[in-house]
């Protein structure tokens, strides 16, 4: 008996150091885009042990009660571990000074590492926001007013005036969402706001890495990656003035396979004197295959289907009685956009990495313009418009090599070609006017103002090297040559609504860059900048007349310095940046004697401002945020229709341009989040004679959510005080234009979220 309780005994002892040796498999996820996170230190409380995850987020670790998770950017968190297989989902600090990006280099890299005003727009402040509009998010970045122009329009302001002309880039994981010479000012529409993980916007020329256009700025628009494991969401919206709204998306991965599908529709209904209805459908759909741990196949395939009502801008009087009819009935703007990439990556060894893109888009856009109807000399019931479509196909790929040469330096160089075959054609319309001013019936002709087609092909070369002489020193030289061909051919006779005569064009460009950044140590560093921007002229500023060509390209001189200093505590941070860009040839948009729009080149301009980006908690979990420029846009050299308008500051132009946020996340009531943010734009001359100005307007939107489970709920205030303003204003010999901004509006909605993991 004795012997047997002995062997029991020595059994149970057996067991339980077995059980004490046991191992933890894990992975530890970000909290808000369920992305594996490499490189997190994991502590176990009781063995003192240390391990780093690896590249899928996973870690194994002997038996432990509790771990101690670390990471920079993320909330330290103490994990009680309740099973030996266990997923750890850890949530971004709010103020994350070495945020890391893809947009400086296209490689993964530290912010602090890139030579450049570059901000982030995290997932968590996208779930937070709950924009019903890009320009919700993108405006809470210091020195960037995106222009509401109504159900997604939009034009654009960063370190350039209010404006549509083509000195910005808007990119996809990478890949321009346009065709380099078919520029659209309102391209955000092509993007699916429902499928983003995160936004990065470099503010100033990024024209040595990503080609022309890139001259105020370019935003990278990063699609959301599959889940380690199923997750989704399920989701309805709607808003005291028309605005419906479903979102749905579902991710999971199956061994070597994943997968990420995602969209929304939306749309509008107002009473038909307003002329404000849309709709709009967007999908995004992305497959990664990993072959293995350094081959990686990722294909990403995006359809927008979009319709709105064209409303147009508003006299004086009827803007500020608030008299928001539309005098057009029947002017519209519809989009339809498919692009499918897929981009082969391969790391060679710990020193080389290669990545592969082959892409194609399928974009069109038709519209019967407001801003094209014009009045007929002695008959005031009749108007004389026009209904258009521009289209165009792209066929293009980019390769691109990463060297490392030890650890103090890297080379990148590539090379791309974009093949994209254009059309545009315009038909003629007589236009019914009633007594009162409204545009409300039309009847199309067969004759066509305009039919023609443009190849167009943009190859370029590009490459950056960077080194760190010292650790704590490190100097950025890149340079990009880019040539565009442009080949015309026009299917009538040549004249000034019919275009050119047939004709080829080519324009090239030398864009260079230098860098450097300096790390002080405790969170402090510097850096400055010297770049180069381009821009060339658009299909329709070469060819809509009879002269080839009728503009100049445009190039522009940037030089910056900025800086960075992280707060005791990691309470906050605050960043500075201050430029001075000069511009040659500039395009700006003129309204002619006929009241249609034209581009037309600038001799030289100058503009000159400083940013301000501060991010601080005041208390625990209550987090202040302001993004802030000041800036002076002036031309040094324009004439235009005769009249000199050298040394004058340029039209709608802003001085200065403010956002700033607070949020309060109460510990006693998780899940819930109550937040203000503030809005103002600074007086501006509406007319480049200045003789007239904008006050500007100062707006205030609430948000409150609350997180229960699986559940959500929120209800948001835009305009809270119901303030009359204007989003932009511009005068012209036909009187001055206003375009109306949101009155008071409220949005309420519900999401189910599910994740599956153990």
């Amino acid at each position: 008996m004795k012997k047997q309780l002995c062997l029991i005994a020595l059994l149970c002892m057996t067991l339980n150091i077995v059980l004490a040796q046991s191992t933890i498999k894990g992975k530890v996820i970000d909290a808000t885009t369920n992305q594996p996170l490499q490189g997190v230190t994991i502590t176990g409380t009781s063995s003192r042990s240390n391990i780093i995850t690896g590249k899928d987020g996973s870690f194994s670790l002997s038996n432990n009660d509790s771990l101690l998770i670390s990471f920079v950017g993320y909330n330290t968190q103490h994990f009680a571990v309740k099973a030996s297989d266990i997923t750890i989902p850890l949530v971004p600090a709010f103020a994350n000074l070495d945020e890391v990006i893809v947009s400086g280099n296209r490689e993964i890299q530290r912010r602090t590492e890139v030579p450049v005003a570059i901000n982030v727009i995290s997932k968590t402040l996208i779930n937070d926001t709950k924009a019903t509009r890009l320009d919700m998010l993108i405006n809470k970045v210091a020195g960037v007013y995106m222009v509401d122009l109504g159900n997604e329009q939009h034009s654009m302001a960063v370190r350039q005036p209010i404006g549509t002309q083509s000195v910005y880039l808007y990119l996809e994981d990478g890949i321009p969402i346009r065709t380099v010479g078919d520029f659209n000012h309102n391209a955000l529409i092509e993007i699916n706001q429902a499928s983003l993980e995160r936004i990065e916007v470099i503010k100033g020329p990024a024209s040595s890495l990503y080609g022309s256009e890139a001259v105020g700025g370019a935003i990278n628009f990063l699609t959301q990656s599959p889940s380690p494991f199923l997750a989704g969401k399920v989701q309805a919206e709607a808003g005291s003035r028309g605005y419906k709204r479903t979102d749905f998306n579902v991710s999971n991965t199956f061994k070597k396979f994943g997968f990420y599908i995602g969209g929304y529709h939306a749309d509008q209904s107002q009473p038909v004197e307003q002329h404000n209805d849309f709709s709009k459908t967007a999908l995004t759909m992305r497959a990664d295959y990993a072959f293995n741990d350094k081959t990686k196949l990722v294909t990403v395939g995006d359809y927008i289907k979009y319709k709105t009502d064209q409303k147009g801008g508003l006299d004086s009087t009827h803007f500020y009685n608030e008299d928001y009819i539309s005098f057009y009935r029947f002017t519209y703007r519809k989009v339809d956009a498919f692009r499918l990439r897929s981009t082969l990556s391969k790391e060679w060894n710990d020193h080389n990495k290669t990545s592969f893109t082959v892409f194609h888009r399928n974009t069109s856009i038709g519209q019967n313009p407001f801003y094209s109807i014009g009045n007929i000399r002695g008959n005031p019931s009749k108007a004389k418009g026009q209904i258009n479509e521009d289209a165009f196909k792209s066929y293009g790929t980019v390769l691109q090599h990463t060297k490392k040469f030890g650890g103090n330096s890297k080379w990148i160089t590539g090379i791309s070609a974009d093949f994209s075959p254009a059309t545009y054609n315009a038909r003629y319309i007589d236009i019914d006017k009633d007594a009162k001013g409204i545009f409300y019936n039309y009847t199309s002709r067969d004759s066509a103002l305009t039919s023609y087609n443009v190849d167009l092909l943009n190859t370029a070369v590009y490459t950056q090297l960077e080194y760190s002489p010292l650790s704590k020193l490190k100097l950025v030289a890149a340079a990009r040559y880019d040539r565009f061909d442009y080949k015309f051919d026009n299917h009538l006779p040549p004249g000034a609504f019919t275009g050119a005569p047939d004709a080829s064009d080519h324009f090239a460009h030398f864009t260079p860059k230098v860098g450097v950044t300096y790390d002080f140590g405790k969170n402090k560093g510097a850096y400055i900048n010297y770049s180069v921007g381009f821009a060339p002229p658009n299909i329709t500023d070469l060819y809509s007349g009879v002269e080839v060509p009728v503009l100049k390209p445009s190039s522009y001189n940037n030089y910056e310095v900025g800086g960075w200093i992280g707060f005791a505590g990691n309470k906050g941070y605050a960043e500075v940046s201050l430029y001075k860009l000069d511009g040659t040839n500039e395009i700006v948009s003129v309204r002619l004697p006929d009241a249609t729009f034209r581009n037309q080149n600038a001799g030289s301009t100058s503009h000159k401002g400083i940013e301000v980006n501060v991010k601080y908690s005041l208390i625990e979990n209550m987090m202040w945020r302001i993004g802030a420029t000041y800036a002076e846009h002036k031309y040094e050299e324009y004439v235009q229709q005769g009249k000199d308008y050298s040394g004058n500051k340029m039209s709608q132009a802003p001085p200065y341009i403010i956002n700033s946020e607070l949020t309060y996340k109460p510990p006693y009531l998780k899940g819930f989040r109550v937040a203000v943010e503030y809005q103002g734009i600074g007086s501006y001359y509406t007319d480049p004679g200045n003789t007239a100005r904008y006050s500007g307007f100062n707006v205030f939107n609430a948000r409150v959510g609350y997180s229960l489970k699986a559940f959500e709920v929120w209800l948001n205030c835009i305009n809270v005080t119901d303030k009359i303003y204007a989003t932009t204003v511009e005068k012209s010999a036909f009187g001055t234009s206003y375009r109306p901004g949101q009155l008071r509006t409220l949005n309420v909605g519900i999401a189910y979220n599910f994740r599956h993991h153990k």
